[in-house]
């Protein structure tokens, strides 16, 4: 999975009621403060595709595998985080951001290292190579708005373990996002353009404009909420998450569990992400 290297990366903090506090995060953002109690915290980089200087060199390693997430040399609490991913397309002016285009969607695993005490959220989000999942089938977005293909879809995800499987994150419709269609990317502009280095957040457009403005990004909308196993379970080596972005018109959840059992998925109206822990 090669041909975003040289998308920027970028992920949303808080977009999905609850993740927050199922993750142990709310202290980590207690300092910020949002106009709509239900906005999202915050945006981090997960992937620079230029050095910067300001910015901590490991987010200019790579992240992205369809097939694997490889576990950190650490002892440390690792969870999968079933998040939808969106390919877009942005534009500038005057060295400020000004429009974002979402031109695909798909599943994304914004894995998080659980750590209490990092200073940026970055931090826990990009330890190497294959720290981080996107599924190769991305589904096409007619418009980014009410009407629009995004309109009939779902997520849920599963962890495959010693030969069962276990529902991980619970299954919402992608609508359930605080934040979503114009209203999303209204708010991304906003924040990608004002965001200062405060707590665990980073100065984005500073990072942006040494990167010379990509004209492409990676961006993950925010975690779903976790069924209580996958609220209490951490990843080990073994394992396989998948991660189903599915049109509930085609699909229901119980085809998705007969899919996932026999690893056997339908390319058309899904995205799915499968990756093995090693």
């Amino acid at each position: 999975m090669d041909k975003y290297r040289d998308f920027l990366g970028l992920g949303i903090a808080g977009n999905f009621a609850l993740h927050l506090a199922q993750a142990g995060e709310l202290e980590d953002f207690k300092e910020i403060i949002t106009a709509d109690e239900a906005a999202p915290k915050g945006m981090f980089p997960f992937y620079l595709p230029k050095r910067v200087e300001s910015a901590k060199e490991i987010l200019n390693t790579y992240p992205l595998s369809h097939s694997a997430i490889r576990l950190p040399n650490r002892d440390v609490n690792v969870q999968a985080e079933p998040e939808v991913g969106l390919v877009c397309k942005l534009e500038y002016e005057n060295n400020k951001l000004t429009k974002i285009t979402p031109t695909h969607f798909g599943a994304y695993n914004d894995c998080s290292i659980r750590v209490a005490g990092a200073s940026k959220i970055s931090d826990k989000k990009n330890w190497g190579a294959s720290s981080k999942g996107l599924s190769d089938n991305l589904i096409k977005i007619d418009k980014f708005s009410e009407g629009g293909v995004m309109d009939s879809y779902s997520i849920c995800s599963f962890l495959k373990r010693d030969g069962e499987v276990h529902a991980y994150g619970e299954d919402v419709e992608l609508n359930g996002y605080s934040y979503f269609y114009e209203k999303l990317l209204d708010w991304m502009i906003e924040q990608i353009n004002t965001q200062k280095d405060f707590g665990p957040l980073e100065p984005l457009s500073q990072y942006i404009s040494t990167c010379k403005n990509p004209a492409d990004a990676i961006i993950s909308i925010g975690a779903t909420r976790y069924t209580p196993y996958g609220e209490s379970t951490f990843l080990k080596s073994g394992d396989e998450v998948v991660i189903a972005v599915y049109d509930r018109n085609s699909f229901s959840p119980s085809d998705l569990l007969k899919s996932v059992d026999k690893n056997s998925y339908n390319s058309q109206n899904m995205s799915v992400l499968a990756q093995k822990v090693i």
